[in-house]
């Protein structure tokens, strides 16, 4: 692949956050035994932050470029348009602009100074969306379990017009009911979790910092393993609709018996 890109050339590596980028960059056939000085390399993984910065000196030794772009938008961004939060230096970001401005949606590029800085923005993105779906989860849970015979997916749909509430998650919400019906009875009550959130909480107590809500929210993922529930239910639901995950009980079950 490689060879065949007339150089300076720029890779966009799309591939889940850890081990598997530092093989494709330094494995024994990773990218650095192919690239020359002045390629650039993309990192479009939500990597942890601290990796982009590790990532990015041992590139330099032999004069590769690396960016940390965080992404957020799932399979919908895809096809509609991403949202992009770039860090490392100006000089690139601005050679590179035109290639952001084509994948992403209107609006949707920002640029951070600073080596891993926009992996640290993405992370504390991914960190706020655990907060809020989590407090979406819990509302209707007790929507669900009042005294009072509500239509759930009737009021997603009210919610999403015109409430301080609106969101892509409750439309997304709304869209999981249809879908599954408002009992979810064939989504899985245990949650996944990719661990931005957790790297969201690990960062702010290295910084003296407080984030109860993201760390309870991160909490309720790992607790859901031993405890599924409802409120697990409305979470992986949400993971579905927005980052295409697998959440259903027979998938699950395959994938453990797999």
């Amino acid at each position: 692949m490689v060879s065949k890109l007339k150089p300076p050339r720029v890779i966009w590596v799309m591939v889940k956050a850890g081990e598997a980028i530092d093989e494709v960059l330094f494995g024994e056939e990773g990218l650095i035994n192919h690239l020359e000085k002045e390629d650039i390399v993309i990192d479009g993984g939500n990597s942890y932050f601290e990796d982009s910065v590790r990532r990015t000196h041992k590139l330099a030794k032999k004069g590769i470029m690396f960016v940390d772009v965080g992404v957020s938008g799932g399979p919908e961004g895809v096809r509609t348009g991403a949202c992009l939060m770039v860090g490392g230096t100006k000089e690139v970001y601005e050679k590179l602009l035109p290639l952001y401005l084509n994948i992403a949606v209107t609006q949707g590029v920002q640029f951070f100074e600073g080596v891993g800085a926009g992996h640290f923005v993405k992370m504390i993105h991914n960190g706020i969306e655990y907060g809020i779906m989590q407090a979406i989860a819990e509302g209707f849970t007790v929507l669900k379990n009042s005294g009072y015979s509500l239509n759930l997916k009737d009021i997603a749909e009210v919610y999403n017009h015109g409430s301080v509430i609106e969101s892509k998650l409750i439309r997304w919400l709304k869209k999981a009911f249809e879908v599954h019906g408002v009992d979810l009875e064939d989504v899985s009550g245990t949650v996944a979790h990719t661990g931005e959130g957790e790297w969201t909480v690990k960062t702010a107590h290295e910084l003296g910092l407080k984030t109860k809500i993201i760390e309870e929210a991160v909490n309720f993922r790992i607790e859901s393993e031993k405890n599924p529930s409802y409120t697990g239910k409305i979470l992986s639901a949400l993971r579905e609709q927005f980052g295409g995950h697998s959440v259903t009980l027979k998938t699950i079950d395959k994938e453990e018996k797999d």
